[in-house]
Formats: structure tokens, C-alpha cells, sequence
């Protein structure tokens, strides 16, 4: 018998149907079409235990997609050019690979199925193939893994961007990623949610993310600690406590960074603020709402109460409420897609957080438009049209979450970079103008690719020269890794408190380490408008 890893433990008997239903959801997403749009309509044809085995089939087929189609090149003694062909074969070398099927199962259940999608002619093609592998599955594992199951493109740039990196990065974006937990801070905690989890049997341990960001006013710097929750093992949501009643969410590690840092400025650029006024946020590009979610909790605000519990932490350690000094807040949010609007309202009904309402504290308002053009009206007339804050997490390539959907690397081209980058560019040019002097623009994507981050941001500090960088500290955050222009962070699968240094090249002195925290590939910019 061959070794095979145990990702998971389907009935060796699973019904054809499934494979094909699988087959075909593949072959839809080469067409075009996205993994979480056929994921639900996939699992819900399928019955039982076949859920299970269709799920971890469909996912791990995608992760290890480019690795499978090299091997297959490489068996064939003629090439393959049937789209329908080649995609059973790999589905049938995944199964030898990478899932816990027994060798005549693998081989005669794909055979089956590509007899079912009207490929009969290709049954003994099929069944030499993955004879083959089945043969000397180890030899072919090793082949398989030896290096990136990305496209091309994709690794040479990942080669170019991050060198010293690229070995363990991409070998990451073949593994699942790890589910990460927010507390919803206005129901519960993190050390009480755990506490929880242990009741419900869910093993889980508690992850602190700190930050510390220089605020461009003198020496000053605000600190910043995220507590989160990383489950040992995914787990349903349905098996959670409470969590339809909206104590928790899930939401990666490194995503759950932008709600606290946007709003530590915040609150230290108003701590001072004198008179009584109006505040006025946009989150650009949110849905679908888990960062505006974590907004709301953080500002306090509460369906049941309809009011704002905004604070300040004081020097002397204590919170003050401002409450007395801010009279309303404004909260705007935006995105371009109507179904994406409609999540967003899902997600704070959920966790029982505000739909648009006006009442004398907030106002919060979510928009279907267009980021490339939308101009901002404020509700008072009378008040300052600019934002004190805006949070945009901007499209892009989703390069950073491939672990979670590794369809994105039979989707994305090279020339979606360029496209993308260019709306990026679109968006930051008309939102600047939007902000006040004095406020901050947080710039996120889930990007591992410069061109949309670091060299996006530097081009933009080119062209306004109203904008300044606002630094992190290197020393005093714990996560990412420190760039020209803010951090980026790299998608790991593996848990760790640092890296162990690697040297830049064989010739150089100088290390690198990298702190991670198990989450995606985000990038984080801090930018504050100034007078000029």
C-alpha cells in the first residue's frame, strides 16, 4: 500500500455521480466562473457523506491544479488538449496523490466518470495514466510537490517581489489556511468566547496582534493590541457557540488589523479636538461588511441602543467618553455590486448591529455606487463635506487568499494586475480629495503583489503632495513585515513567532525575519493628508 496523506477519510464506495458533479463544477470555473459561486450549488445537489468528499475533492484538486497538470504533461506520451480530459485525470491524480482513496476506487470511479460527461473514447487513456501514478504514487508526490502549483506568471513575479520568501511562500498557497475567530467586543470577549469553545469541545487558543503607529504628530505613537481566537481545527459554523446570535465572526487574523488601526487614529486625532462637532468616516470598497462590522463594534454602537459609545483612552490609562464633544457620527459605506450590498446587511443584522438609520448619534449610511467617481454629501448642510477617516480596503488580485480560494489561480491573468493596479490608482484619486486635512486614509488589500501595495502607494505619494506615510514601528508590531511605504503580510500555513533569519542572497550580510500569525496575505498603508 502507498503512503498517502489523510486529508480526508471519504467512503471508499462514493458514488460517480459525485466525481462528475465535481468534474464539471471544474470545468465551469476554467470557463470563467468563481469557486464561491458553485460551491453552494455543487454541495447542495449532493447528499450525506458525499458533501464532504466533494468539498475536500473540488478544493484540493484546485490547490495542487498546476502541479497535476506539469505531472500529467509530463506522463502523456502524446499531449492532452481536450479540456474535459485533462481535467479528469488530474481529479483522478488528486485522488492518488493527495486524498485518502483507495487506488482501484480512485482509478475506476474516475473512469466512470468520464465515461458519464461523454468522453467514453478517453476511458483507456484515462485508465493508463492513472495507473501509472497509482504504480509509484510516491515518486509522482515528490515530482508533484517539488515545486509551486501556480501559474507561471504568477510564480516569477512572487519570485520577484519576494525572493528571500519564495520557497515556503509558495508551497503555503498550496495548504488550506487556518479560521480565525473575532469576538464581537459588544456581546463578549476573547477569553470568555474561548472559554466557550472549550465547553463546546472546539480546541482553540488565543492570538495577540500588536501595532504600534507613529502618528505624525511629533514623537507620538499609538499602540494597538488585537486580540483574536485561531481554532486548532476548522470546524462548521453551526457547531460555534451562539454565533448565530452574533457573538463571533469569522474573519482572518491579519483582516481583523484594519477596523482598530483606523480607529486608534481616530481617536487620538480627536482627543483633542476642541467645540462640538460632527465626525465623518467612509469605509470605500465594504463589503462584504466584516470590517465595517468591526467598526461599529469598536465604536460601540448597538442595534438595541441606536446610540454611540465613542472613547478615547487618556494618558492616565482611564477612558474618557467624548461624547460630550462629538455630536454625531457619520458613518459612510460604499461598494459598487448590489448582491454584495445585500451580505452587508446580513452581516449586521447577524450581530445585531445597525442597518441605516439617523437618530443623535449616528448616522450610518451604505451606498451602491461607483469608488472611481462617487462624491460624498454630507446629511448636515452645514457640515465640513471632508472625511476625518476613510478605510479603503481596495480591490485587487486576492493574491494573498489563495488558500481559501485557490480558484483564484486559475482565474487571475497577468493582465488583471495592471488592470487592477490602474482602478486602485482611480479610487485613491478621487477619494483623497474627500479628506480633511489632518485626517488618515487606510489603504488594505488581501494582495501579496507589490505593484498593488508598496509601488502603488509610492506612486500615489508622488503625485499628492498633500500625503505623508505614517510609519509602523518595526519593533513594537508583531506581525508583517516593514516596507518602504507600510507592512506587508505573507500568507503561512504554519503557526510560528518568527522565521529563522534567511540571508537575501549567498553573498549577503544581511538577515531577514519575519514574524507571522498564521493569516493571509494583507497589506496595510497608513496615509495622512497635510497642508501644503
Amino acid at each position: 500500500m502507498s503512503n498517502k496523506p489523510s486529508n480526508t477519510t471519504p467512503n471508499k464506495t462514493q458514488n460517480k455521480n459525485v466525481r462528475v458533479a465535481v468534474i464539471n463544477t471544474l470545468l465551469s470555473i476554467q470557463q470563467g466562473q468563481s469557486l464561491s459561486s458553485l460551491l453552494d450549488p455543487l454541495l447542495n445537489s449532493l447528499n450525506g457523506d458525499d458533501k464532504g468528499f466533494a468539498h475536500a475533492l473540488l478544493l484540493t484538486t484546485l490547490r495542487h491544479w498546476h502541479a497535476t497538470a506539469r505531472l500529467l504533461d509530463s506522463l502523456a506520451d502524446n499531449p492532452i488538449d481536450e479540456l474535459e480530459v485533462r481535467t479528469t485525470i488530474q481529479l483522478g491524480i488528486t485522488q492518488l496523490l493527495y486524498l485518502n482513496v483507495a487506488d482501484h476506487a480512485a482509478i475506476h470511479e474516475t473512469v466512470e466518470a468520464v465515461k458519464h460527461i461523454d468522453y467514453a473514447r478517453a476511458s483507456g487513456l484515462v485508465n493508463a495514466v492513472l495507473r501509472k501514478v497509482a504504480n509509484n504514487p510516491n515518486k509522482f508526490r515528490k515530482k508533484a510537490n517539488r515545486n509551486h502549483s501556480l501559474p507561471n506568471w504568477l510564480a516569477q513575479q512572487l519570485k520577484a517581489d519576494w525572493r528571500e520568501h519564495y520557497d515556503e511562500l509558495t508551497q503555503s498557497l498550496r495548504q488550506s489556511a487556518p479560521m480565525f475567530l473575532r469576538v464581537n467586543g459588544l456581546q463578549s470577549d476573547s477569553e470568555s468566547y474561548l472559554s466557550q469553545l472549550a465547553e463546546a469541545e472546539i480546541d482553540a487558543e488565543l492570538v495577540s496582534l500588536e501595532t504600534s503607529i507613529k502618528t505624525g504628530d511629533a514623537d507620538e505613537s499609538v499602540e494597538i493590541e488585537q486580540q483574536l481566537i485561531e481554532l486548532i481545527d476548522s470546524v462548521p459554523v453551526s457547531r460555534l457557540p451562539e454565533f448565530e446570535e452574533g457573538i463571533a465572526s469569522v474573519q482572518d487574523a491579519h483582516a481583523q488589523l484594519a477596523a482598530p488601526i483606523i480607529q486608534s487614529l481616530l481617536e487620538n486625532k480627536l482627543a483633542n479636538r476642541e467645540g462640538s462637532d460632527s465626525i465623518r468616516l467612509l469605509d470605500a470598497c465594504a463589503a462584504p461588511g466584516g470590517k465595517l462590522a468591526h467598526w461599529l463594534e469598536l465604536l460601540g454602537v448597538q442595534e438595541s441602543e441606536q446610540t454611540g459609545l465613542f472613547h478615547v483612552k487618556q494618558v492616565d490609562g482611564e477612558k474618557n467618553t467624548i461624547n460630550n464633544n462629538i455630536s454625531k457620527v457619520e458613518l459612510t459605506a460604499i461598494d459598487n455590486e448590489a448582491p454584495r450590498i445585500t451580505r452587508i446587511f446580513e452581516n449586521l443584522e447577524r450581530l445585531q448591529l445597525p442597518t441605516p438609520i439617523v437618530n443623535s448619534k449616528l448616522h450610518l449610511d451604505i451606498e451602491c455606487v461607483d469608488a472611481t467617481s462617487w462624491q460624498s454629501q454630507p446629511t448636515d448642510k452645514d457640515s465640513d463635506r471632508g472625511f476625518d477617516a476613510i478605510l479603503l480596503d481596495a480591490p485587487c488580485t486576492a493574491t494573498g487568499v489563495i488558500r481559501r480560494h485557490p480558484d483564484i489561480t486559475l482565474l487571475r491573468t497577468e493582465e488583471d494586475v495592471q488592470h487592477t493596479a490602474q482602478l486602485q490608482e482611480q479610487i485613491l484619486d478621487n477619494l483623497w480629495p474627500q479628506l480633511k486635512v489632518g485626517g488618515y486614509l487606510l489603504y488594505v488589500t488581501c494582495s501579496i503583489l507589490k505593484q498593488e501595495n508598496v509601488e502603488q502607494m509610492q506612486a500615489f505619494l508622488t503625485r499628492h503632495k498633500d500625503a505623508v506615510a505614517v510609519a509602523f514601528d518595526d519593533e513594537q508590531t508583531n506581525w508583517g513585515i516593514d516596507q518602504a511605504v507600510g507592512r506587508q503580510c505573507l500568507p503561512v500555513y504554519k503557526m510560528t513567532e518568527a522565521l529563522e533569519p534567511i540571508a537575501v542572497d549567498q553573498d549577503a550580510e544581511q538577515k531577514i525575519t519575519v514574524p507571522v500569525a498564521g493569516g493571509d496575505g494583507f497589506y496595510y498603508a497608513v496615509l495622512r493628508k497635510v497642508s501644503t
